[in-house]
């Protein structure tokens, strides 16, 4: 069966930026590029033996890559499958004669089968590691408990509490999951443990159900049954019965909260809780680009109280966010303040302090990794001391900064550059041969660029005085690395006419006399141009559309 090919291998048999096209080229727009390139490529126009063969490996290149596009069947199937999808002897998945709809719709189909096929073999782990420490000798001792203690002098750190739960699902048809779960968790010397198994349905598009089992040392068995159902396009209900059987007998219990979307970033949440701990509670939760914003009020027994948080979130390349809270009720008052940071693709790193009255001062740092948790939660100090407050702020700044100068930004660099070698190496082959068509393309293009910039000169139009085209180095922090460059003036110049150049939004690469000088790094193309005898100058991103002559270009003199 023929697969799809990933982004990067269609990049390297691009037909549309062989021929400078748009995707969404119309069929004279096809034939217009393929014309010109023709002319160009055309084996006839050439006598000596070298440029002569190698005209002709590139008219052929081009020639394949007319026939292609030009062709609707033909076109849908390199647009889903790449060059491979045309290669394939028999081509076992579709009719090659069927329409482009019907390619694409069967296409889609077979994308769905691999999916359902990938959800069978996904257990989605889910895991969650709490270590509680105990660090209040820091802070609250008594020099003097400490006097005829051998060893008193420094302070006593303990672990008082841990937790342990992991959770896998089995997709068991595409409706029905089997959910495992089991949690550990000791506090103090004492500790239980407990085990869940759930079944889940879902019943439509609007609806699901779930069963779960329980059992555990502490409690008796356990019975529930969630249901959830989408009421309307904007509003859903939650609903969740337990029995939990204990020596103390049956303890039933009940939830339901009902949502609605107030409008596309905010969702009003009213809940109600019967049973072991009743409550009533009210929330708004607003959640945009930049932020996200939750206010919230419970009445119930035994806790009533009020919330409310926010949390900025930066648009930067390591998803930066800080937030902060206000919770007050009967238990008294926290202010919680944090902020989490990604350190790697796959780990979150976040602290928080929380300082409460009576509860003290707390670090709380969060690792997520994948899809597992380590949450430590550093009580400091059980009253409200300056010292504790300052320590926990600042002492984790500072060691996340030391971090990740000293570890984190080596060992991402170490492997970015790794990834990198092993890129070029796979493509190392690829990428030669690239270059020696990029440069007889150049070859072949010198006479015909002379002519084009006599008719330019003529006229006073459009010269490409140079052009480059790679890695370049702005930033002075990055001083060290090295600007990978290659000089595409030839192949530019041969792109204009009628004193206009444009290039499609795609990869540079893939235009005739280019090739990537550095691949897997971020490129650009920068060009130095006269128009009307004035210079001109521009740089864009590589996969940026560009379109010269314009007078934001222009190169500024006075002075």
């Amino acid at each position: 069966m023929a697969t799809a090919l990933s982004e990067e291998e269609l990049d390297n048999e691009d037909y549309y930026s062989l021929l400078n096209v748009r995707r969404e080229a119309s069929s004279e727009e096809l034939k217009a590029a393929y014309r010109r390139l023709c002319m160009l490529y055309h084996p006839d126009k050439h006598r000596d033996p070298d440029l002569k063969s190698q005209a002709e490996r590139l008219f052929n290149l081009v020639h394949q890559a007319y026939e292609v596009l030009s062709d609707p069947q033909t076109r849908a199937i390199y647009d889903i499958y790449g060059k491979s999808g045309l290669e394939m002897e028999g081509w076992e998945v579709v009719e090659r004669k069927r329409t482009p709809a019907e390619i694409r719709e069967e296409f889609e189909r077979l994308q769905r089968e691999r999916e359902e096929r990938r959800l069978q073999q996904r257990t989605n782990p889910k895991g969650t590691i709490s270590v509680g420490v105990d660090a209040t000798d820091l802070f609250d001792r008594y020099d003097e408990d400490y006097e005829d203690v051998s060893g008193g002098g420094f302070p006593q750190i303990e672990i008082n509490k841990m937790h342990i739960s992991q959770s896998i699902e089995a997709p068991l048809t595409a409706t029905d999951t089997a959910i495992l779960s089991g949690s550990l968790s000791t506090q103090n010397g004492n500790g239980g443990g407990s085990i869940n198994f759930a079944l889940r349905r879902v019943t439509s598009a609007k609806g699901w159900g779930e069963l779960e089992f329980g059992a555990g040392d502490l409690q008796g068995p356990l019975f529930g049954l969630k249901l959830f159902r989408n009421l309307t396009p904007r509003c859903f209900v939650t609903t969740n019965c337990a029995l939990q059987f204990s020596s103390r007998g049956i303890r039933p219990g009940l939830t339901t909260v009902l949502a609605r979307n107030l409008d596309k970033n905010t969702v009003g949440y009213l809940q109600w809780r019967w049973g072991i701990q009743s409550a009533m509670n009210t929330s708004i939760v607003r959640d945009t680009k930049t932020c996200h914003f939750t206010v919230a009020l419970q009445l119930g027994i035994p806790h009533s109280f009020a919330l409310i948080s926010y949390q900025h979130k930066f648009q930067d390349d390591d998803q930066t966010r800080v937030k902060g809270s206000l919770k007050a009720g009967f238990f008294g008052t926290i202010v919680e303040y944090g902020a989490e940071r990604k350190i790697s693709r796959h780990s979150v790193l976040g602290a928080a302090v929380s300082i409460g009255v009576p509860q003290g001062v707390s670090l709380k740092v969060k690792l997520n990794r994948a899809s597992q948790t380590y949450f430590f939660p550093i009580h400091l100090t059980d009253q409200l001391l300056p010292s504790a407050v300052f320590y926990a702020t600042v002492g984790p700044l500072v060691i996340y900064l030391a971090m990740h100068r000293l570890i984190i930004k080596p060992y991402l660099r170490a492997q970015k550059e790794k990834e990198l070698e092993k890129q070029r190496e796979n493509t190392a082959s690829d990428i030669l041969q690239k270059k020696q068509e990029a440069e007889a393309a150049v070859r072949l293009m010198q006479e015909s660029v002379r002519r084009i910039i006599e008719a330019e000169e003529s006229r006073m139009g459009l010269i490409v005085v140079n052009a480059w085209y790679g890695k370049f180095v702005k930033d002075k922090s990055r001083k060290n690395e090295r600007v990978k460059v290659i000089d595409v003036t030839v192949p530019l110049q041969c792109l204009v006419k009628d004193s206009k150049l444009i290039l499609t939004e795609a990869s540079k690469a893939g235009l005739p006399g280019f090739y990537d000088p550095c691949v897997g790094e971020e490129k650009s193309l920068r060009v130095l141009y006269q128009f009307r005898g004035v210079l001109h100058q521009v740089m864009v991103p590589d996969s940026e559309a560009l379109r010269i002559p314009k007078q934001s270009h222009r190169i500024d003199t006075d002075g």
